[in-house]
């Protein structure tokens, strides 16, 4: 029986072209729009994924990463004196608007962290070094952003607000594609950016390793743009990253960091990953326009794979009928149209897998889009795929379902 299934698949292969390109678009659309949903709900927590942390120290009002309320610099004295605490480090969070080389503005999101620190710095990195960030002014960026930021290169000067500063390197994997661009760099250079008080029309550049700045309008040379200064007791931080003591109880060390910094919730990487994940995935509706793309192409496919199945069907009516005239059974006979559904899923599914990974290589290398598709999502699509076409089958079966033998004798 699966021979006939066979032979009537690719009796006509200019018909069954057609057909496997319309299964390969359906579970080409299911693919991708299954795997930006598990890119996007990856990628909005990278940065707490990258973190070494055990634990994140936030204000009590934070809602996930890039929504929180500042803490006092002082925190971190705090949460060295905890009891299981073997270190921590602070992570300042800031925003502003970046001015490329040509003067086109970004919005962008920075991350101030201790680059000699253990607690975020597990960067994947394409060039520079995470020591460069001692340097003032400067900072690092993913390498998908570089259009982004209108820059091509390491080295290439460009200015935060009115504050100049210097792209020093590049890192992998490390922007979330809601977010605006991400730039990392120190305590000290994070705390000069956000409090910088220079007129904003000024024109930078880097003249024998300091940066000259000019104002645009009225072409007045000013100083030498000042040194960060370290980060003091009163300045604000965003995050105090924590790393427990060999055996430490997480459940307990949060609960006694949150008794000694009143304010305070403490989570554990884990929970904080997951906290911003929830919110981007049920508070935006994101997950839901994801999720309905993809379930958009499982009702396409059906329809797709349903209405060549019934032609098929159709056309070998006849061939159906002498078999029940034979005494064939009807399960045997839906089983040969349940066959070449199944062939027909199996033939679209491999080279829609094949395109799709294709596809998401290309997508994160140029645009910074993770298109996921895991081992276990690609057998989940298989799965998916085998049902759609199993319920086209029931289309067709239902054709041959209400088909009379006799129609064997006619002319």
């Amino acid at each position: 029986m699966s021979s006939i299934a066979r032979r009537n698949l690719f009796e006509d292969i200019p018909r069954f072209l057609v057909a496997q390109a319309g299964i390969m678009f359906a579970v080409s659309l299911v693919t991708i729009q299954t795997g930006v949903l598990s890119g996007f709900v990856r990628s909005v927590g990278i940065i707490v994924d990258h973190a070494d942390a055990d634990i994140w120290l936030a204000n009590k009002d934070m809602v996930q990463l890039e929504l929180t309320l500042p803490m006092p610099a002082a925190t971190l004295d705090q949460v060295q004196q905890v009891a299981g605490v073997a270190l921590a480090e602070p992570l300042v969070m800031t925003g502003g608007i970046w001015r490329s080389p040509t003067g086109e503005i970004n919005a962008i999101r920075m991350f101030g962290f201790e680059p000699e620190g253990q607690l975020f710095s597990s960067f994947t990195l394409q060039s520079g070094s995470i020591q460069d960030l001692m340097q003032p002014y400067t900072v690092m960026a993913d390498e998908s952003i570089l259009n982004s930021l209108g820059v091509d290169q390491v080295g290439a000067t460009a200015s935060l607000g009115s504050t100049p500063l210097q792209l020093v390197g590049l890192v992998k994997g490390a922007q979330s594609i809601t977010s605006s661009p991400y730039l990392f760099t120190s305590v000290e250079n994070a705390k000069a950016f956000a409090t910088s008080g220079l007129s904003a029309n000024l024109n930078c550049r880097l003249q024998e390793g300091d940066f000259l700045c000019t104002n645009v309008y009225q072409k007045e040379p000013s100083a030498t743009t000042p040194k960060p200064s370290p980060l003091a007791a009163t300045d604000s931080i965003s995050y105090v990253l924590v790393r427990a003591q060999p055996g430490e109880d997480l459940q307990a060390l949060k609960q006694r960091l949150q008794t000694a910094v009143p304010g305070t919730v403490a989570l554990t990487q884990a929970e904080m990953a997951s906290q911003t994940r929830d919110f981007w995935v049920r508070r935006t509706g994101v997950g839901f326009i994801l999720g309905l793309g993809a379930t958009v192409g499982v009702i396409v496919g059906i329809v797709i794979v349903g209405q060549i199945l019934y032609s098929s069907v159709s056309d070998h009516l006849k061939e159906f009928a002498t078999l029940k005239a034979m005494g064939v059974s009807d399960q045997v006979v839906y089983g040969i149209i349940i066959r070449q559904a199944l062939w027909m899923g199996l033939l679209g599914y491999v080279p829609s897998l094949a395109l799709c990974f294709g596809l998401g290589v290309w997508t994160f290398r140029t645009q910074g889009i993770m298109i996921l598709i895991t081992p276990p999502m690609a057998a989940g699509i298989l799965g998916l795929t085998v049902f759609m076409c199993v319920g086209a089958a029931v289309f067709a079966i239902q054709k041959v379902t209400r088909v009379d033998p006799a129609i064997v004798f006619k002319s």
